[in-house]
């Protein structure tokens, strides 16, 4: 009786979590328009504080173009990323893994591993393929008879791809590994080794994924939703691309330059002296404009020809939009809270309730809020490093440990928020009420796990 009870109470679980989707998804306003409401909640602010108009202006008109270089690399990062996502070597490998396990444990460890291996790497490969992996495995699973809940392994396999926070393209340590960041006056250059390559930041990689794998099988429904019911996203598992020669090319010499893969090869070759010159001559470490070379390097290797490559980035730049606009909007509002007053009073105002101790709980807190409506950790490291490095210099902590504070709080507002939840679910072809609740719940483990390591690991 206990058992069929249970049963029945799973399904009205489900419906209120996906109630509560929707509920959250209403209150959650648009990107855009937040960093607008931002912009003059503290222009208010810097006025009630004694800052002048023509002050508080000059500050935002500051702020909003510094970030224009900045905001082309995040922009090649993501269009290099979903370029790599579309190319037939990435389907290959991902139906050859996910043909491999044979149990339901194995299929979610190995999309958890594979999922956190590549996030490690790099942040927008782990966005675009995580929900494809989710797609493959499932309809791998369906086929051999292992029953897998897909829109559980999507949210799943979302959340594995949070250790990008503590990778090797996370946003903040590499801008604040970068000569001439926007803070360096006051931090210096943060090397990776002290952010990223951190005992307490490697911890937080290998204990979360070791947990999720376990809160994963333990959230498994029996009643499970597999792919075939999801026709969109079955479509796309078993979706073969034509043969090249079907697609219609120019003929003649100009053809031949769209078909070649020497001319890639040769660029390959000249982006491949510049990372020696940039590692070997220079000595210089891994950073953002690196990070972007190696990824075109990968991508014009597995495009294997312009033509191929002008065809696929044509499709991974549009949903580039959003950091082309928003970033500059983000460094307006950094520009007022950085050359304001208003800065160092949130600062003082938060140093004065935080200790040593709660530093990074009260960190993580504030950037999860933040989070949820700033749907970019590098412009979320922009409005708030300056605030949070200011107040760690009057506790006695580290920039570090404020960065690595910020990446929990940044993570859990992304596990949450609509923006990239929708961009999830769409990419695996379902409705992000699906997936929503499990975030949720990913998004809890994730704070509690950083939020645990950065208090006690030094």
């Amino acid at each position: 009786m206990a058992t069929e009870e249970a049963v029945q109470a799973e399904p009205r679980t489900r419906d209120r979590i996906a109630d509560f989707a929707r509920r959250a998804g209403d209150f959650v306003p648009d990107a855009t328009a937040t960093a607008v409401i931002m912009l003059f909640m503290l222009v208010a602010a810097a006025l009630a504080l004694g800052d002048t108009l023509t002050t508080t202006v000059d500050a935002w008109y500051r702020g909003l173009w510094m970030l224009l270089p900045f905001s082309m690399q995040m922009t090649l990062i993501l269009a290099l990323s979903g370029v790599i996502s579309m190319t037939d070597g990435f389907r290959r490998f991902a139906r050859a893994v996910a043909n491999k396990p044979k149990t339901l444990p194995q299929v979610v460890a190995l999309a958890i591993a594979v999922t956190s291996a590549i996030s490690y790497v790099y942040w927008g490969l782990a966005l675009a393929l995580s929900p494809l992996i989710a797609v493959y495995f499932a309809e791998a699973a369906e086929r051999k008879g292992i029953r897998v809940d897909f829109p559980l392994l999507i949210a799943t396999t979302f959340a594995a791809g949070s250790v990008w926070q503590f990778g090797l393209s996370s946003s903040a340590a590499l801008l604040m590994a970068s000569p001439g960041h926007f803070l360096e006056s006051q931090t210096g250059v943060l090397s990776l080794g002290t952010t990223i390559g951190s005992l307490p930041a490697l911890l937080v990689i290998i204990v979360f994924p070791t947990l999720l794998t376990l809160i994963a099988l333990a959230l498994m429904p029996s009643d499970v939703r597999p792919i075939s019911r999801f026709p969109a996203a079955l479509a796309f598992a078993t979706f073969e691309p034509p043969p090249v020669d079907t697609v219609a090319q120019p003929g003649g010499f100009s053809g031949w330059t769209e078909r070649t893969a020497l001319f890639p090869i040769l660029l390959c070759v000249a982006l491949a002296a510049w990372l020696y010159h940039h590692f070997v001559t220079k000595g210089a470490s891994l950073d953002i404009n690196s990070m972007i070379v190696l990824l075109a390097i990968v991508a014009l290797l597995m495009q294997r020809s312009f033509g191929s490559l002008a065809r696929a980035m044509s499709e991974a730049v549009v949903p580039c939009w959003r950091v082309i606009l928003l970033y500059q909007l983000y460094a307006g509002v950094a520009g007022v809270l950085q050359f304001t007053s208003v800065g160092p009073w949130f600062a003082g105002a938060f140093a004065a309730i935080a200790t040593p101790l709660t530093f990074p709980l009260l960190t993580a807190i504030g950037a999860s809020i933040i989070a949820i409506f700033v749907p970019s950790s590098g412009g979320q490291w922009i409005i708030q490093g300056f605030v949070t490095v200011t107040a760690a210099a009057e506790l006695g902590a580290s920039p570090q440990q404020a960065l690595l504070a910020i990446g929990v709080g940044d993570q859990m507002g992304n596990l949450l928020a609509p923006f990239w939840v929708v961009v999830a679910a769409g990419i695996a072809r379902v409705d992000f009420r699906d997936i929503f609740g499990y975030c949720v719940v990913y998004a809890a483990l994730w704070f509690t796990v950083g939020v645990t390591i950065f208090t006690f690991v030094k």
